[in-house]
């Protein structure tokens, strides 16, 4: 009898390709699920993103494989989006290496500097990808502590105190997924000082920066950053492309290039049309992104924050992000009973905070991303359950 590979038990399907099918079913039973759980974005990119896209696919040359490096001339508007929004300065040759969206960096990044064995430090609570690749890749898996009355930052105390001997990576997270704590030049200036001081290399992933946040920064403005820094970027939410999985990696050059060796032993570039429109849509208007993307969504996080009120909820209103995060009341014995009495008594899926780790077992998540006369409904349902 054939039989699975043994890292397969290290992981569980994905949480919410699990939960969607439970959703599907529902719906399909006439129910009317609303989901404020998952981060798609529901608005199109740019006009201008399109059209060069549809431009490029007509054209006969334009279909051919593409090299694993990306184009130049999508490395440089990457490079010149750096410098725009951070002031940053990135080599487009050597510095930064396009993405099939930041996902697969997560991947690359592990092949490229951890051996089995190797130890990672990752975020409680965090990415659940951090998590599942390091097992399914054989690392052990450090859990430090981020805490709402540290504001979400890591816990220098108990970071200073871990024997990191062992220690390869260092996943974090600004603005911070599912807490929408901010970015702070302080955490990022303590993380480069800490990298160095431990020999380790952190791993910034940073696609929330542009969603309500006026001030959106990149690990790699700290003063020599870019010597044990690697910082994931995607356009999936700043540019509303998630679908189209386009993201990117920067470090310094040595780092670029081993996750390249891995990359192109793996996949291959994406479409020519898809690299150049991407290219285009680097080159949005400080305009686009506050018409298309902040207002949007600061008027969307009103009824998310009227949303937790009713549920007993409390949350720190200057959080950011394309999520809110909140504490669920005394009352329930977890996250999860939460969640399921919305879902099945509202018709309305949130989620639950324990699949982010054990330190969101007290909180839900409502996602941004669903129009704003859904997410009116959804409120006016759970006004309905929870008033009785």
């Amino acid at each position: 009898m054939v039989k699975p590979a043994d890292r397969l038990s290290l992981v569980q399907e994905y949480y919410f390709s699990r939960k969607l099918k439970e959703v599907a079913q529902m719906n399909a039973e006439g129910k009317d699920v609303i989901s404020l759980a998952i981060g798609s974005p529901d608005m199109p990119p740019s006009e201008k993103t399109i059209e060069k896209l549809c431009e490029v696919a007509h054209e006969p040359s334009a279909h051919g494989y593409q090299p694993t490096i990306g184009i130049p001339e999508l490395r440089k508007a990457m490079a010149q989006y750096y410098k725009r929004w951070f002031n940053v300065d990135l080599d487009a040759a050597t510095e930064i290496q396009p993405l099939i969206g930041s996902k697969e960096g997560i991947l690359h990044i592990t092949l490229a500097l951890c051996n089995p064995g190797d130890e990672v430090l990752i975020p409680n609570p965090g990415y659940p990808t951090y998590t599942s690749l390091s097992k399914l890749l054989g690392q052990k898996i450090v859990y430090y502590n981020l805490l709402e009355q540290n504001a979400w930052q890591p816990d220098w105390n108990q970071l200073e105190a871990l024997d990191t001997s062992r220690v390869k990576l260092m996943w974090t997270n600004y603005p911070n997924m599912p807490t929408g704590g901010d970015a702070m030049a302080e955490t990022y200036e303590h993380l480069v000082a800490f990298a160095k001081e431990r020999n380790i290399v952190i791993v910034n992933d940073n696609p929330y920066s542009f969603i309500i946040n006026s001030h959106p920064r990149s690990i790699l403005q700290v003063p020599g950053a870019k010597e044990c820094c690697i910082e994931l970027n995607s356009m999936s939410k700043s540019h509303n492309m998630p679908g189209w999985r386009v993201g990117l990696c920067a470090s310094n050059k040595e780092f670029i290039s081993w996750i390249l060796k891995v990359k192109s032993n793996i996949d291959s570039g994406t479409f020519r049309g898809l690299q150049l429109a991407a290219a285009e849509a680097y080159g949005n208007s400080d305009e686009w992104h506050h018409n298309a993307n902040f207002t949007t969504y600061k008027r969307r996080r009103e009824i998310a924050e009227e949303i937790m009120t009713t549920l007993g909820c409390s949350f720190d209103p200057n959080q950011v992000g394309m999520f809110l995060w909140g504490r669920i009341p005394d009352c329930y014995e977890n996250c999860e009973h939460l969640t399921e009495k919305v879902l099945h008594e509202a018709r309305v899926f949130i989620t639950p905070g324990f699949i982010f780790g054990s330190n969101g077992n007290r909180y839900v998540r409502i996602s941004l991303c669903a129009k704003d006369e859904n997410m009116r409904i959804a409120l006016e349902r759970i006004r309905e359950v929870f008033s009785r």
